[in-house]
């Protein structure tokens, strides 16, 4: 099962269409993405402090529905990818049981010191297979 984060479209997300602008869908992925790291007892902060930063190096959204101000949307996280250095998280926003965007992102363990790409720490990536298998 993908975990699993109830939000609302806030006014603050549309663009003059009224509906949600693309670059806001992002942030709901993120939000939900923290959220689904916080109940894998992670989060960005704690994993690896200052030695490590976590950039996107990808990332990639289709839009299949309007999406409106105040509409309660769920955004479901999954892991679809776990490598020596980066993983991939894959979104889906649906909007009353309807599919309305789903996403990517590819995100890379840098080491903050080279600005370079470093194994994942140990602990993490093993949280984060576990959740490869089980989906």
């Amino acid at each position: 099962m993908p975990f699993r984060w109830p939000a609302r479209i806030r006014f603050s997300d549309t663009d003059a269409s009224g509906r949600i602008h693309y670059s806001s869908l992002f942030r709901h992925f993120e939000a939900a993405e923290e959220e689904f790291l916080r109940t894998l007892g992670f989060d960005y902060a704690q994993i690896g402090r200052t030695e490590v930063a976590w950039p996107r190096v990808h990332a990639e959204c289709d839009i299949s529905g309007a999406l409106r101000h105040d509409d309660a949307v769920e955004t479901q996280v999954s892991v679809a990818r776990v490598g020596h250095s980066s993983f991939s998280l894959a979104y889906l926003m649906e909007n009353g049981g309807v599919e309305c965007a789903r996403g990517k992102v590819v995100i890379v363990c840098m080491d903050v010191a080279t600005q370079k790409a470093r194994a994942i720490p140990a602990a993490f990536a093993s949280v984060l297979r576990q959740q490869l298998t089980a989906g």
